[in-house]
């Protein structure tokens, strides 16, 4: 990020700061200043991750995204404006948050490094798999917990609006959704070191890749990779596939979900039958689900309750 903020301050950034100053009592502020580099990164940020989504969303949606899925039964009326409205209010303070990340690595604080003969080439591609292991593993435990019936009602639940999403609600979230599960992202250049440039890349590639999931076209369906159809099981079932790009540690910790034929089938999924069939187990399953993880404790307990006489009842 040093080099972007490099290039921001000389074809920008100081001609904005030295117009400031002239023409108000504020001081100029250096390069180095801390608060002049929160400023700049925030409205970089800002900026690139609001393109970044109306691009790659708009090119998904176009050219991937089964449009069909649009009369399923759960598509919200005018759901994508809702969803572009969701991602826009989320983007500032989630950028804000990010930001003194970005601040510590570019003083020198993260173990991102310059130069590729520091740890050679083998390195260089065994950190992308270490960045990729890395963060699905934070990812998971991160989108686990956000499944808590403590933090699911005030954070997560706005994403699980969309039941039948579209690529523009890859960043329909609660800011402090899309922050938390950015985490382990930026906590990865401290815990091992990723060169400048691949860092950069891999976080392009982890925001497309967000996109990916949600559009509704089921390439990958193998066992490892956690893809569009293993997210769709996540938003039509809720409780499975919390893994965001492969199913081992769903799979460790018992919560993978293959995705059925329903799911990958085009034919299958586009028939009103199915559809009609996946609505009507959404509306008895969600209230059920999201109660048992409403911070309302009684509630919580008199469902668990239930459950343990139905248990008796049935002899399970």
């Amino acid at each position: 990020m040093d080099v972007v903020l490099e290039h921001l301050d000389e074809y920008a950034a100081d001609y904005v700061y030295r117009y400031v100053a002239d023409q108000t009592t504020w001081p100029y502020l250096e390069r180095d200043n801390v608060y002049r580099q929160f400023l700049t990164l925030t409205v970089a940020v800002d900026i690139g991750i609001n393109a970044l989504y109306f691009l790659v969303s708009t090119l998904s949606y176009y050219l991937v995204f089964d449009r069909t899925l649009e009369q399923h039964p759960k598509f919200l009326k005018n759901q994508i404006r809702q969803e572009i409205r969701a991602a826009v209010k989320a983007f500032l303070p989630m950028t804000m948050l990010t930001v003194p990340w970005f601040i510590l690595e570019i003083r020198g604080y993260s173990k991102v490094y310059d130069n590729v003969a520091t740890y050679g080439w083998g390195y260089f591609f065994l950190s992308i798999l270490l960045f990729l292991l890395f963060t699905d593993f934070g990812i998971y435990w991160v989108h686990r917990l956000l499944h808590h019936r403590l933090i699911y009602a005030r954070v997560h639940k706005p994403h699980h609006k969309w039941i039948v999403p579209t690529p523009y609600a890859a960043f329909a979230f609660h800011y402090l959704d899309g922050y938390l599960q950015s985490v382990p992202y930026h906590l990865s250049v401290f815990v091992f070191p990723v060169h400048k440039f691949l860092y950069l890349g891999l976080f392009a590639f982890v925001n497309i890749w967000t996109v990916m999931i949600h559009d509704g076209e089921y390439l990958a369906t193998n066992p490892i990779v956690n893809g569009s159809a293993h997210h769709t099981v996540h938003h039509l079932y809720f409780n499975y596939n919390y893994g965001q790009y492969f199913t081992l540690w769903d799979r460790l910790f018992g919560s993978h979900r293959y995705p059925p034929k329903e799911v990958t089938d085009r034919e299958l999924r586009n028939s009103k039958v199915v559809q009609k069939h996946q609505a009507s187990s959404v509306d008895q399953a969600l209230p059920t689900l999201e109660a048992s993880q409403s911070p309302n404790t009684d509630l919580h307990r008199t469902l668990k309750g239930k459950l343990s006489e139905t248990r008796q009842g049935t002899g399970g």
